[in-house]
């Protein structure tokens, strides 16, 4: 019951750091629009994709149920709803997470200074490693198609539970949201463990010591970037509150400097 407690317990905390981070965003204006750039151009390409497989997933459906083809129509159109349903929840997954790499490739020097702001309102950053964008560029890179090498490797036995009535629909959707929370918290969290010279194998072993805060922050960023509009506001909010999961893993501070008082 303690254990269930104390998970519960950071599960609201991770949470909790994505709220303070969306707060910490939307305080400065000039942030704001800093952090829209990037992901207004990759909503544009997510958004043209996603047209264009909803359109068409009755007959990628069809086409990867040729098995089905001599069945009943009942059957067939069971199993072709199934495989529609999974490849959706695929999709989904698949594009939570190249949604936010894409969107930190190409913003990584705005979310550069937005993370690096937040960090420097809280004592700024120690053990920084100063590097200019461009150095740590094709190391982020590198981490980024790892992580999304994984998110498709774990698709697919989520896409194959798709073609399994009821489990499909209820059970799959679930693991996603699992899943994907946990890929996108490690994504999100490459900037500021990248600037202290730390990489995805050191992100990987802190998180998985606070997995349930990782998934509290997590899952809700994921489940907001299925609203393709709404992941201009998300992505680099949840870079801000990622900064401060990194530093609360860290052991370092998450709270406001005390303001001192004026010398009279």
């Amino acid at each position: 019951m303690g254990q269930l407690k104390t998970t519960g317990s950071e599960f609201l905390l991770g949470l909790r750091l994505l709220g303070r981070g969306f707060a910490r965003y939307g305080r400065n204006p000039r942030l704001l629009l800093l952090g829209a750039i990037p992901a207004v151009i990759t909503c544009a390409l997510f958004v043209t994709a996603w047209i264009f497989l909803i359109i068409y997933i009755d007959e990628i459906a069809s086409a990867v149920t040729w098995f089905a083809d001599d069945w009943s129509d009942f059957w067939r159109g069971l199993v072709e709803f199934g495989a529609g349903a999974g490849i959706l929840v695929v999709a989904a997954l698949i594009s939570a997470l190249t949604f936010t790499a894409i969107t930190l490739l190409i913003g990584d020097p705005f979310y550069e200074v937005i993370s690096e702001r937040i960090e420097e309102g809280l004592g700024g950053t120690p053990g920084a490693v100063d590097l200019p964008w461009y150095r740590t560029l094709w190391p982020n890179l590198v981490d980024s198609v790892r992580l999304i090498a994984l998110g498709i490797v774990l698709a697919i036995p989520l896409f194959l539970l798709g073609f399994v009535p009821v489990i499909g629909q209820t059970v799959v959707p679930v693991l996603n949201a699992i899943v994907g929370g946990w890929l996108i918290t490690v994504e999100l969290t490459g900037i500021p463990f990248n600037r202290r010279g730390l990489r995805l194998a050191d992100r990987r072993k802190l998180l998985r010591a606070n997995r349930a805060m990782a998934l509290g922050f997590g899952i809700p960023v994921f489940l907001v970037l299925l609203v393709p509009v709404a992941a201009i506001i998300v992505v680099p909010a949840a870079v801000s509150g990622a900064t401060l999961m990194t530093r609360r893993v860290l052991g370092l501070n998450i709270e406001d400097r005390p303001v001192p008082d004026p010398v009279r």
